[in-house]
C-alpha cells in the first residue's frame, strides 16, 4: 500500500510540473494515474480539476471539484475549485454558494475572497447576468458558437478554449488576440454583427467563408492505413450483426493496429467482448478507449460510450455501485437521456437495497418496547423517536404506525397522526385500533362527520368495541349541539374539501337558495339519493340547521 502511495505522489509531482509548463493533457493524464493508485486522495482530484479548467474542460473540472469536496468537506481549497468550475459554466448562484461555504471554513482565505469578488464583478449585470462589456462571459456563449459551422470547429481546438477561458476572466486581454481571426469570428457570432479589423476589411473575408465548404473534401487526403482501418471496421460490424463475434474481434483488432487514432474500433471490440461475457477484456478495451480518446481528442460522445459500457459490465455483474459510478462519469462527458434514466433507476435501486438491508423485525420490536415505556412516562417526543426507528426497521408493521400516531396526538400534531393512521389502515385494513385512533383525531379537529365514519368502520370490524361506540355517541352529541360561535362552525365546515365541493356545485347552490325561500322544497329534493347525501353532509357540519 505504501509503495502505491509513493507512486501516486510521483504522478502528482509530474502532473504539477506539466501543469506549470502548460502541458495540460500531460498534467491531466498524470493526475488520473495518481487517482487510479489512490482514489480517495482529495488533492489529486483538486489538481485535476484545475488542469481541466485551464484546458477548457469545464464539465470535467466540475466533476473533479465535486469529488474533492465530497472526500474532504472541511478543505476550503476544494470549494475554490468548485466555485471556479461553476463560474466557468456560467452558474454564478452555485459558484457564490461554493465560495461562501469555503469562507465559512476559513474566513481569512485571501484566494476565496478574491475569487468571490471576481465572480461578482464578472456577473454584475441585472439578476447576476453578465455585463454587456464582456461578451465572452455570456451564458449562451458555447451554444452560440456550437450553432455556427465555423466556430463549432474552433471548439475542438484546446488552444482556442484556453483563449476563451482567459477572455472570460479578463476582458482586457482581448487586445492580445485582435489579430487572431478565430477571436474576431467569435465576436461576430456572439454579438450578431460584422467585426471590422481596419480599412473596411472583415475579420474573415467572405471569400474565405465561401471556400470553406469547398475545402471539406479533405477526406481524399486520408491515408491508406486509415482507409483500410475503416474497411476492417465495416467487416467487423457485419460480423457482429451476424453474431460472429470472434471474426468481428479480429477485424476490429486489425483495424486498430492500422489506425490507433480511431477509438470507435476499441469501443466496438469492447461490445463484442461484452456479448461473449469476456468482461475483463471489455473493461480493458473501454479504459484504453478513454485514454486514447483523450489523447487524440475524440468526440466526448465516444468517450462517454466507453464509460457507459464499463458501467454495463458492472451492472451485468450486479455491482450496482460501480455501475452507477461509471454511468455518472459517462454523463460528465456527454448527456444522454438513456443514461440519465439508467442512473436514476440505479440510485433508486441502491436506496431500496439500503432500506431492505436495514429491516430487522427483532430490533423493531425492541425499539417499540422502548417507545412504549417512554410513552407511559409521558416522554412523548422521546417515545416517537423510538417508534420512528422501529418503523424504519419494520415498515410493514401496522401497529408501529398506530403507536406513533398516539404520540402525535399527545403532541397535538393531528395531521401527522392522521397520516400515520391512514398508513396503518393501508397496511392492515382489519386493525380496529387504526380506525378508532383516526376517529379520535377527526373528533379533536371537530370534523365530526369524518370521525363518525371512522368509528362506524371500527364497529363493522368489532361490533362490541367500547371505544368506537363511545366515539359515535360523542360525535352525534357534538354534531347536533349548536355551536356558540357561528364563525367557528363556518370556518370548520369550509375546511372540509367535501363541503367545498358541494358548495361549488351550481345545482346545489340553487337548491339551497330554494330551501331558504321555501322550507318545504327540501322534501322534493330529498327524493334524489345524491342530493339527499349532500344535504345530510351539510347538516352534519352545521352549514344547514333544521328548526
Amino acid at each position: 500500500m505504501a509503495d502505491a502511495g509513493s507512486q501516486a505522489k510521483e504522478f502528482k509531482e509530474k502532473g504539477n510540473k506539466a501543469l506549470q509548463a502548460g502541458n495540460l493533457d500531460e498534467a491531466i493524464q498524470n493526475y488520473t494515474e495518481a487517482i487510479k493508485l489512490d482514489p480517495n486522495n482529495h488533492v489529486f482530484y483538486s489538481n485535476r480539476s484545475a488542469a481541466n479548467a485551464k484546458n477548457g474542460c469545464y464539465d470535467e473540472a466540475l466533476a473533479d471539484a465535486k469529488k474533492t469536496v465530497e472526500l474532504k468537506p472541511d478543505w476550503p481549497k476544494g470549494y475554490s475549485r468548485l466555485g471556479a468550475a461553476y463560474s466557468f459554466l456560467a452558474n454564478p448562484e452555485e459558484a457564490e454558494k461554493a465560495y461562501e461555504k469555503g469562507l465559512e471554513l476559513d474566513p481569512d482565505n485571501a484566494q476565496l475572497k478574491n475569487d468571490l469578488a471576481a465572480l461578482k464583478q464578472t456577473f454584475s449585470g441585472p439578476g447576476k447576468s453578465v455585463p454587456l462589456d464582456n461578451p465572452f462571459c455570456s451564458p449562451d456563449l458555447i451554444p452560440k458558437l456550437a450553432s455556427d459551422p465555423v466556430t463549432a470547429a474552433y471548439l475542438k481546438d484546446r488552444s482556442f478554449l484556453q483563449i476563451l477561458n482567459e477572455l472570460r476572466t479578463d476582458s482586457k486581454a482581448l487586445g492580445k488576440y485582435l489579430q487572431d481571426p478565430r477571436v474576431m469570428k467569435t465576436l461576430e457570432v456572439v454579438l450578431g454583427i460584422k467585426v471590422f479589423t481596419g480599412e473596411g476589411q472583415e475579420s474573415e473575408p467572405p471569400t474565405q467563408e465561401k471556400k470553406k465548404p469547398k475545402e471539406e473534401p479533405k477526406k481524399k487526403d486520408i491515408s491508406q492505413e486509415k482507409k483500410d482501418a475503416l474497411k476492417e471496421k465495416e467487416l467487423g460490424n457485419a460480423a457482429y450483426k451476424n453474431k460472429d463475434l470472434d471474426t468481428a474481434i479480429q477485424h476490429y483488432t486489425k483495424g486498430y493496429e492500422l489506425d490507433p487514432t480511431n477509438v470507435t474500433l476499441l469501443t466496438n471490440r469492447a461490445a463484442a467482448h461484452f456479448e461473449k461475457d469476456e468482461y475483463d477484456k471489455c473493461i480493458k478495451d473501454c479504459e484504453l478507449a478513454v485514454e486514447q480518446g483523450r489523447e487524440h481528442k475524440a468526440e466526448f460522445k465516444i468517450i462517454a460510450r466507453a464509460l457507459e459500457r464499463i458501467g454495463n459490465v458492472y451492472l451485468k455483474q450486479d455491482k450496482i455501485e460501480e455501475a452507477l459510478h461509471y454511468f455518472e462519469r459517462s454523463l460528465t462527458e456527454f448527456r444522454s437521456d438513456a443514461i440519465v434514466k439508467k442512473t436514476n433507476k440505479l440510485k433508486k435501486d441502491i436506496k431500496e437495497k439500503e432500506n431492505l438491508a436495514y429491516i430487522n423485525p427483532e430490533l423493531a420490536e425492541e425499539e417499540r418496547q422502548k417507545g412504549n415505556e417512554l410513552f407511559k412516562k409521558g416522554a412523548f417526543p422521546e417515545a416517537m423517536k423510538h417508534y420512528t426507528e422501529a418503523i424504519k426497521r419494520n415498515p410493514n408493521d401496522a401497529k408501529l404506525y398506530s403507536n406513533r400516531a398516539a404520540c402525535y396526538q399527545k403532541l397535538a400534531e393531528l395531521r401527522l397522526a392522521l397520516k400515520d393512521c391512514d398508513e396503518c389502515i393501508k397496511l392492515d385494513a382489519t386493525f380496529v385500533k387504526g380506525y378508532t385512533r383516526k376517529g379520535a383525531c377527526h373528533f379533536a379537529m371537530k370534523e365530526f362527520s369524518k370521525a363518525m365514519d371512522a368509528y362506524n368502520k371500527a364497529l363493522e370490524l368489532d361490533n362490541d368495541n367500547k371505544e368506537a361506540k363511545e366515539g359515535v355517541q360523542r360525535c352525534y352529541v357534538s354534531s347536533t349541539t349548536p355551536s356558540s360561535d357561528p364563525e367557528e362552525v363556518k370556518r370548520r365546515a369550509m375546511a372540509d374539501p367535501e363541503v367545498q365541493e358541494i358548495l361549488r356545485d351550481p345545482a346545489m347552490r340553487m337548491i339551497l337558495e330554494q330551501m331558504t325561500e321555501n322550507s318545504g322544497a327540501i322534501q322534493d329534493h330529498l327524493k334524489n339519493p345524491d342530493i339527499a347525501r349532500k344535504i345530510q353532509k351539510l347538516m352534519e357540519v352545521g352549514v344547514i340547521q333544521m328548526r
